[in-house]
Order: structure tokens, then C-alpha cells, then sequence
């Protein structure tokens, strides 16, 4: 019985460390996510090209951001906050372009 509960006290010991050992191992927080999109082969002077750079642009906005689980409202909001910002920067930048081949640069702090 002595062995039993011995066996079960360690094991416990041990799982609670690894536990509070994971955010250790976790990967450092950089401050920002950085995603680059290429203007390479779009054609900015037609409407198609403008449309497809914008898809291209809420695509690295979703990835820079992230998303929230469905039962984390407040990390919903603040992911579409982050969208929100992050597109509307990145859309001021497609205005200065004047040629194809340039890239973006979509960044979100997290």
C-alpha cells in the first residue's frame, strides 16, 4: 500500500512539473508577426489584379492575427481588431505602389 501511494505521490510531482515546465518550452514571443506579400504577377491597373492583391492582403492579415477559439469572445474581438488595423495599413501601402513585383509588409503585434 506504502509503494502504492509513493508511486502515485511521484507521479503526480512529476506530471505538475512538466506541467508549469511547458510555457518554458514554449516558443518565445517576438512582439510581432510579419508576413510578406508579393505584388509579383498581379496586374495593379486592372480591377481583377486589385482584387486579387486584396485577397492576398486579408489572407496574411488572418495569419499575422491569428484567430480566437469561438468561446473567447474577447480574443475574437481583439483578433478583428488586429485585422481590421493590420488590413487598413497594408491597404494604404497598395496605394503608393506604382508597379508590380513590389511586396508588402503586414505586420501585427501581438
Amino acid at each position: 500500500m506504502k509503494q502504492t501511494l509513493k508511486i502515485m505521490a511521484i507521479s503526480a510531482l512529476a506530471t505538475a512539473a512538466v506541467i508549469k515546465a511547458a510555457p518554458l518550452l514554449a516558443e518565445p514571443v517576438t512582439g510581432q508577426n510579419v508576413t510578406i506579400v508579393s505584388t509579383a504577377g498581379i496586374d495593379l491597373s486592372s480591377s481583377a489584379g486589385r482584387s486579387e492583391l486584396d485577397h492576398r492582403l486579408v489572407n496574411a492579415a488572418y495569419e499575422v492575427c491569428g484567430t480566437a477559439s469561438d468561446a473567447d469572445l474577447i480574443g475574437k474581438n481583439k483578433a478583428r481588431e488586429c485585422r481590421k488595423e493590420v488590413l487598413s495599413e497594408a491597404r494604404a501601402a497598395t496605394a503608393k505602389l506604382a508597379s508590380a513585383g513590389s511586396t508588402i509588409q503586414v505586420a501585427a503585434a501581438r
